[in-house]
């Protein structure tokens, strides 16, 4: 069974970072695209960010950029998602995803066209 296992979420003060991790079980992440995503309470799932299977391209939405960075580690089967500088508005269940894809340097971030998703992890920001 294809399995995605996040971790990494948690409370934490406005300013500070947290980074999380993808791990792909029963699935060797080497062809696919892999995306975070979040939902904030009352809102849409939207991308956050996603990064080709090749590496060679990474996508983040708007609000993210120059804070939130994503990389992947194919010997660990696995994909990062290192949030620095978050604010109140980064609350939410944040989940990754992938898909197999023959387009290697592309990625999107739009989460309707992943396979199969990991079971989201909480990110709180509150001071």
């Amino acid at each position: 069974q294809e399995l995605l296992v996040d971790s990494g979420g948690g409370l934490v003060q406005p300013g500070g970072s947290l980074r999380l991790s993808c791990v792909g079980s029963g699935v060797t992440l080497d062809y696919h695209a892999v995306g975070w995503f979040r939902q904030a309470p009352g809102r849409e799932r939207e991308g956050v960010s996603c990064i080709s299977s090749s590496e060679s391209s990474a996508s983040y939405e708007d609000s993210v950029k120059g804070r939130f960075t994503i990389s992947r580690d194919k010997e660990k089967n696995a994909v990062y998602l290192e949030m620095n500088d978050l604010q109140p508005e980064d609350t939410g269940v944040y989940s990754c995803a992938a898909i197999i894809t023959t387009v290697p340097h592309m990625c999107v971030l739009n989460p309707s066209m992943y396979d199969f998703r990991s079971q989201g992890t909480q990110v709180t920001v509150s001071s």
